[in-house]
């Protein structure tokens, strides 16, 4: 069903982060505060969100559980769809030997019947879009606490976001650091699920 049907476009933001390298006071310049990197100081560097999306574990992980919870409900709604279109079939077959009275209870009976499997394909399509909302907020939330780790770390002040679709035209690949974010992101992810692993284990002795 192509209203059952889950395209996962991850669009990934990354937050950018805002520089304030002088205070204006009453119309004149006053002195940049200890906080404020100066100009020439400043350090830019860029990921490409195609690579980091391509390679980050976690987003392959999940969304391949994404797309299996999405065929279960394709199969399950395929199948609720089915047996009411045999009920139907066996209706009008059986249709010419039924009173008055039983044609209309079935008819109604059908109709509601129509009415629920419609809900129930509405519901689905929100299950779906909300999971997907639900998975994209997470890895915006990753990948940029990420991003603002190593900010701090090595003194990156703007970590652009670098695609076909953003707005940086021309970066050099001295400023590229796709490949550190996805070797941290995903050795914090790899992290993540061997203590996740050793907790559930503890738990079962």
């Amino acid at each position: 069903m192509k209203n059952l049907s889950l395209i996962l476009n991850v669009v990934l933001l990354v937050a950018v982060g805002v520089l304030f390298y002088l205070h204006f006071s009453s119309g004149k310049p006053a002195a940049a505060s200890s906080s404020s990197a100066p100009a020439g100081d400043l350090k830019i560097a860029y990921i490409n969100s195609d690579s980091v999306l391509k390679h980050y574990d976690y987003l392959e992980v999940n969304r391949q559980l994404l797309e299996d919870k999405n065929k279960r409900a394709e199969q399950d709604y395929r199948n609720r769809a089915i047996s009411l279109q045999n009920e139907i079939a066996a209706y009008q077959r059986n249709v010419s030997s039924m009173t008055l009275g039983q044609v209309k209870a079935t008819e109604e009976d059908l109709g509601k019947k129509q009415q629920n499997l419609q809900m129930y394909q509405q519901s689905l399509s929100q299950a779906m879009m909300e999971e997907e909302a639900k998975l994209n907020r997470a890895l915006y939330d990753r990948i940029t606490v990420y991003l603002k780790k190593i900010g701090d770390e090595k003194g990156y002040q703007v970590v652009l976001k670098f695609d076909p679709t953003s707005d940086v035209l021309y970066a050099g690949q001295s400023l590229d650091i796709s490949k550190d974010v996805i070797e941290g992101l995903n050795a914090e992810y790899k992290q993540e699920k061997t203590g996740a692993a050793d907790s559930t284990a503890t738990k079962k002795k």
